[in-house]
């Protein structure tokens, strides 16, 4: 069992100005590796409950200039962890971001379909206020359920994710 304290919080507008502050950050240092830099996950969902972590996909072009990514990433303090078993998404951690928000931090390549099921799974979310309102429930009930288990965590919330996944074709 992972121990993690599992958290879920109703949504907090200071999650836009902390993805802004992050983005900044990367925005300096990759300059054009960078197409865009998206916030995605639960906390860029106006309404939406979530655990206080900001998670970002910075877009590339392809996997091409992965490595000019991951030394620029480098000289800011993320350390590259590979795809960590999702493929086309590269995961990065990182020590000494104190001054930030908690965030997970990801590169894509633009034809991602990892890229693709987070933005469309956000964009749905995004303009259907019911499945805003029952994914924070879900998500609620399962942090209460399995406070120190994030695997049971997200096993509970894995249905509603599956059948959003269903309605939008992914």
């Amino acid at each position: 069992m992972n121990k993690k304290h599992v958290v879920v919080m109703p949504y907090d507008v200071k999650w836009k100005q902390a993805f802004t502050n992050i983005k900044s950050e990367l925005e300096a240092v990759l300059g054009n590796l960078a197409l865009r830099i998206k916030h995605v996950g639960s906390t860029s969902v106006e309404g939406l409950s979530a655990k206080p972590v900001i998670d970002i996909d910075v877009v590339i072009k392809d996997t091409s200039i992965l490595e000019p990514v991951i030394s620029a990433l480098a000289k800011i303090g993320y350390r590259h962890e590979g795809d960590l078993g999702i493929p086309g998404r590269e995961a990065f951690k990182y020590e000494g971001k104190e001054h930030l928000m908690k965030h997970h931090l990801y590169v894509c390549a633009k034809d991602s379909d990892e890229l693709k099921r987070h933005l469309a799974f956000r964009d749905y979310l995004r303009s259907h206020p019911e499945a805003v309102k029952e994914y924070s429930r879900v998500k609620t009930e399962g942090a209460e359920l399995y406070p120190y288990d994030i695997d049971k965590y997200i096993e509970h919330k894995s249905p509603f994710i599956e059948e959003i996944y269903a309605k939008i074709n992914l």
